[in-house]
């Protein structure tokens, strides 16, 4: 039989990751030690709380019957959440939509508005799960200039008129994958004015926004003036609250483009676990506790990692959020054999930036997921790298 994939296939290539894993894993059978900094895989367990809720909801026999949408218990958390958190009104009832885990929803949402040939505003380098809606909804990038003097802010200024009039959709990622460059609300101001101006939908991926080591509480973009009125928010609670496994997430924000990706999902799948929505809701409901050991922990080890590198003279991009490090090294070879490098001299796993884009040649993603020890480590062993 002459198996063919469709035409469509050849833009989903297989990613990296799999490929650094299998050479990392040869390398371990050699003897070496390796450290892992590469998937964003949260390495601190679901809050005990957490864990023991499922555990006994999953007992029960009436939990295993399908959902169909979100319960109104888990609606109800995350309008809580916004609004002692963000300070963000929403109607549980048309202004929540729940997703089997962020990246279902980032890959199906262009789906929702866009069609073939439409334009879609993005960054490169960007995550790579926009990418591939974005094709699968046969729309066109358009990768907007990151203003590194405003530190890695996407310039919505050096968008040319006649693209910013095609645009459909915008996407933004603050803090960002892989560069974890942090929002304000002046420039989600700015934002909300351009999407106005060019009648242009704004989705903002809020992954990372309890992961902030500054002392200020999480920006949302929803919490700006006239932010409902063009765009959506998507959140995950797989890194802030450790459930990546469990596959939870929601978007918030328009009514109408809520009810537009509602009757999409109503087509693709029949709901998520029951034991999962109610844990999820669980966590919401306790935020402010689980999520202020989550950014102590990070905050010390984003600050050992980022100074670690700097000392090394890798130019890394500033930031005071986020799950990773972006950082430029100092050598001259390309991203993806200097990852292979590192492994093979270091045993150090860390992510080519051409993994999320042409921009990111000549940088590595690292991914805070060790204790500071192994970060520390890692530091020392990168010093001894020979090209």
């Amino acid at each position: 039989m002459n198996i063919v994939p469709s035409k469509k296939m050849s833009l989903f290539q297989p990613a990296i990751f799999s490929d650094l894993k299998k050479y990392a894993k040869q390398q371990q059978e050699k003897g070496l030690e390796l450290i892992d900094l590469s998937l964003g895989s949260p390495d601190i367990p679901p809050h005990e709380m957490l864990r023991n809720h499922m555990s006994e909801l999953s007992k029960l026999p009436s939990s295993y019957g399908y959902t169909l949408t979100a319960s109104k218990k888990f609606r109800e958390a995350v309008a809580n959440y916004y609004k002692r958190c963000n300070q963000v009104e929403l109607d549980p009832e048309t202004e929540i939509v729940q997703t089997i885990g962020s990246q279902e929803g980032l890959v199906h949402l262009p789906v929702a508005f866009c069609d073939p040939g439409d334009i879609v505003l993005t960054t490169n380098p960007g995550y790579v799960a926009y990418a591939a809606g974005i094709s699968l909804a046969g729309a066109e990038p358009y990768y907007i200039p990151l203003d590194t003097d405003r530190g890695y802010v996407p310039n919505l200024k050096a968008i040319p008129e006649e693209i910013a009039q095609k645009a459909k959709l915008l996407i933004l990622n603050m803090p960002g994958n892989p560069v974890p460059m942090s929002p304000s609300t002046e420039y989600f101001s700015e934002v909300v004015e351009f999407a106005k101006k060019y009648n242009i939908i704004v989705l903002h991926d809020a992954a990372y926004s309890e992961f902030y080591f500054t002392g200020e509480g999480p920006i949302s973009f929803l919490a700006t003036p006239g932010a409902k009125e063009v765009g959506l928010e998507i959140n995950s609670l797989s890194k802030s609250f450790s459930l990546a496994g469990a596959r939870v997430a929601y978007i918030v924000g328009n009514a109408e483009m809520i009810n537009i990706i509602q009757q999409l999902k109503s087509n693709l799948d029949f709901g998520i676990f029951d034991p999962i929505q109610s844990t999820a809701a669980l966590a919401l409901d306790h935020a402010e506790e689980i999520t202020a050991n989550l950014r102590t922990t990070f905050a010390k080890r984003h600050h050992t990692l980022m100074s670690g590198l700097i000392d090394l003279g890798w130019e890394v991009a500033p930031s005071n959020g986020g799950m990773f490090v972006w950082a430029k090294y100092p050598y001259n070879i390309d991203s993806v054999s200097f990852a292979y490098k590192a492994i093979e001299q270091t045993g150090v796993i860390m992510v080519p930036g051409t993994t999320f884009g042409s921009e990111g040649e000549g940088y590595m993603r690292l991914a805070l997921v060790q204790p500071v020890e192994l970060l520390e480590k890692a530091v020392e062993r990168l010093k001894t790298i020979s090209l």
